[in-house]
């Protein structure tokens, strides 16, 4: 039975919870108050933003990513020595990670199939030696979005002083599409929005979003809205919880009595793939009724309208109904709550950008706004909501395959040498550069690719290919275990430690979805550990690989603050870098297109007339799809609330009622009926592709949960369910996997 508000009472226990399974509860709530707050550190979770006042600006799933960095628990040379490779890669994700920090850098050796302790001198000189001998365009340089602004920015210039622009990052898997979208429409990759604006908007739009598991605190702004009576449209494709009724664990009455927040005015449940024709039919169903849209910035701030208005008009109801699962009513009905509403915000996550078609059905999204000039003003705009804490942070310092001549130029500027221009791998392409021997080395900064990639037996496949795998992180994870020859573990500190260099403690910063950098320092001793902060690590890499050529990287490494001058010198927007993020809150990047900067080719706000596809699939996949016997379904892979990323901190699915279990599939119970199978059922699920001879993609064992999702529709955890999404299964533009619509079957 899942619970019938979020938050409250039990997300209270779900916190005390997980600071007791960390077995350092008292050193953890003192983190807990430190937690975005001015004087503290930022959340090692979602990037959500903050305000910075008030002492508890944590949430559930942040208390759980905080206690599961601050553990006692250890892994290191014992651990090592108890367990073979092989041995350690029958386990779960869960139990690898669940394991403890950590300890000291540990290099594999072949011949006995175990990590052995080394030395940072001698892993830094084993892996400097081993680059040395790869031309630059064999290595592949991947990022996670939990690195800092300072990191990142001395790893991207790391691998660009030797050569190459092989970035393949966790933005790939995701937001890629949300990137694509908005520079081509508006001129600029990010939102458009701040956190203020939640404040002051009159309907707030929330498409293919759980924020209750995936960003919690984004309900407190979406409480605060709903009771400041901003009417919310919530446009998910399952029910959930969250989004209907919330309770404030802060408020004492929704803690401890049944009241909540209601906060959801209308809540639409398209079918997968199907969001892009719920906003065609809006716009559709606006025309129609002659709306007055916003013709004075429409003339002087956008291009293209009359053939985005002749698109719609070559759009027919049955096929928007068909595609979007919405009766043309409700539809209706969405469409004038937001055209009656003043100040808009439109707000999407990975229910958006995971399908073939991310990247138009976004523009749709922001071809709505353009029509009502519902940007650029406080209240109204577009708001992709970020995963990871400094994903996008990460991009604005560097971490980009394809970087902007702009971007290069500074940096030759600032450092005196040539950068490479050549466009670089994404995660796509760098799988299968590892697959085939063209690449041999992975080097990986944080994340766990191996789980967060699609078609996991490829994956798992093309990194162990690699002659060198290198990996600085936290906890033990899959993707350390795909090891062929070569292969080192660099243990690096947390979001809650003390970084102490040689000019004393420092500071890191991140960037959030609303393109705001504040300063991050931890509080807590490395108590325990070998381990040595990320940016240290690389620059060490460098220092060991490179000498003294282009910077010197220890100097840089002994105060931070030299780092962020670099960056001041070569990426827009952060003229008085050291000295802004002093500030309480930190500072704002700015967004062109909130001033009208249009920095499009047009030099204007650019409407896209795509049409409709007749399917959100390919025509291949397509074809297939229709020619097969059995039903096929369409599956969306996504997370448990005891989960963040590939991370899984527990079995438990509360808000969907699941407990101790990750092998479940939730349907509609109609469907179930029509292939005469019941809730609880063990099913099998056998992916539908493009038949190219290869091994069937299939997971057996999984149980059938009856569930608020429309019919046709079904959905599992990932990472489990990666195994049935092709690699080339990707989006138009994006190279984001489709793992919001993947074609299945059921059998019993």
């Amino acid at each position: 039975m899942s619970q019938n508000k979020a938050g409250g009472l039990p997300s209270l226990k779900s916190t005390a919870s997980s600071l007791l399974r960390s077995k350092r509860v008292k050193q953890n709530i003192k983190n807990l108050l430190k937690v975005n707050q001015t004087d503290g550190f930022d959340c090692p979770g979602c990037a959500w933003g903050d305000d910075k006042t008030g002492r508890f600006k944590f949430c559930e799933n942040g208390a759980k990513a905080v206690a599961w960095e601050s553990t006692d628990l250890k892994v290191g040379a014992e651990f090592f020595a108890q367990y073979s490779v092989s041995e350690l890669m029958q386990q779960s994700d869960h139990w690898l990670e669940s394991q403890g920090r950590l300890a000291q850098p540990v290099k594999y050796n072949k011949s006995t199939d175990h990590y052995e302790p080394i030395t940072w001198e001698k892993a830094f000189q084993f892996v400097a030696t081993a680059i040395q001998k790869l031309s630059p365009n064999q290595i592949e340089f991947y990022t996670s979005g939990r690195a800092s602004n300072e990191a990142a920015f001395l790893y991207q210039l790391f691998a660009r002083s030797l050569g190459t622009n092989n970035f393949p990052d966790c933005s790939n898997m995701c937001h890629e599409a949300s990137g694509v979208a908005l520079t081509e429409s508006i001129g600029i990759g990010k939102g458009t929005v701040t956190l203020d604006d939640f404040n002051h908007a009159d309907a707030i739009f929330v498409f293919g979003q759980n924020p209750g598991t995936n960003h919690p605190r984004m309900m407190n702004a979406l409480r605060k809205a709903a009771r400041n009576n901003c009417t919310i449209v919530s446009v998910n494709n399952l029910k959930e919880v969250a989004l209907e009724r919330f309770a404030s664990p802060q408020d004492p009455i929704e803690l401890l009595t049944p009241a909540a927040t209601t906060i959801s005015h209308l809540y639409l449940t398209p079918k997968l793939g199907g969001d892009f024709a719920l906003v065609r039919g809006m716009v559709k169903a606006l025309v129609e009724q002659n709306t007055a849209f916003n013709t004075e910035f429409i003339e002087s701030q956008t291009q293209g309208v009359d053939d985005y208005l002749n698109a719609i008009k070559g759009t027919s109801w049955s096929l928007i109904e068909a595609q979007s699962g919405i009766d043309k009513a409700s539809i209706f009905q969405a469409a004038e709550l937001f055209s009656n509403a003043k100040r808009v915000i439109s707000t999407w996550a990975m229910g958006l950008t995971q399908h073939k078609h991310s990247v138009i059905a976004i523009q749709e999204i922001i071809n709505l706004h353009l029509l009502f000039g519902q940007i650029g003003q406080k209240g109204a705009g577009l708001c992709p909501v970020r995963g990871h804490s400094n994903v996008q942070g990460n991009r604005t310092v560097g971490i980009n395959e394809k970087p902007p001549m702009a971007f290069l130029n500074t940096l030759e500027k600032a450092t005196g040498q040539a950068m490479p221009k050549a466009h670089g791998h994404n995660v796509v392409q760098a799988l299968k550069a590892l697959h085939s021997k063209q690449s041999k080395a992975l080097i990986c900064l944080g994340g766990n690719l191996a789980a967060a990639a699609s078609d996991t037996l490829f994956t798992f496949d093309a990194i162990r290919q690699g002659e060198l795998l290198v990996n600085i992180a936290t906890k033990l994870n899959r993707t350390h275990l795909l090891v062929s020859e070569n292969a080192v573990i660099l243990p690096c500190l947390g979001r809650t430690e003390i970084d102490m260099q040689a000019s004393g403690p420092q500071v890191i910063t991140v960037e959030d979805t609303f393109s705001m950098v504040h300063g991050s320092k931890g509080s807590t001793p490395p108590e325990g550990l070998d381990c040595l902060s990320e940016t240290a690590i690389v620059g060490n890499l460098a220092q060991a690989t490179l000498g003294n050529k282009l910077v010197d990287w220890l100097s840089l490494v002994d105060d931070y603050s030299r780092i962020r001058d670099l960056i001041e010198k070569t990426v827009k927007g952060f003229n008085g870098f050291n000295s802004k993020i002093a500030q309480p809150g930190g500072f704002y990047l700015g967004n062109s297109a909130r001033e009208f900067n249009w920095q499009t080719q047009s030099g204007k706000a650019q409407f896209s007339a795509s049409s409709l596809p007749e399917s959100v699939f390919d025509d291949a996949l397509e074809a297939a799809i229709q020619a097969h016997k059995s039903t096929v379904f369409t599956l969306q892979t996504l997370r448990s609330h005891d989960q963040y990323n590939t991370t899984i901190y527990g079995l438990d699915d509360r808000y969907r009622g699941i407990k101790q279990a990750r092998d479940v599939v939730f349907i509609n119970e109609s469907d179930a009926k029509k292939l005469n199978m019941s809730d609880g059922q063990k099913v099998t699920l056998t992916a539908v592709d493009v038949e190219d001879g290869g091994i069937p993609r299939l997971l057996e064992g999984f149980t059938l949960v009856f569930y608020d999702i429309p019919q046709g529709n079904l959905a599992a955890y990932y990472p489990e369910t990666n195994i049935l999404l092709a690699l080339d299964n990707v989006g138009d533009r994006s190279f984001t996997p489709t793992s919001k619509s993947i074609p299945v079957i059921l059998t019993a």
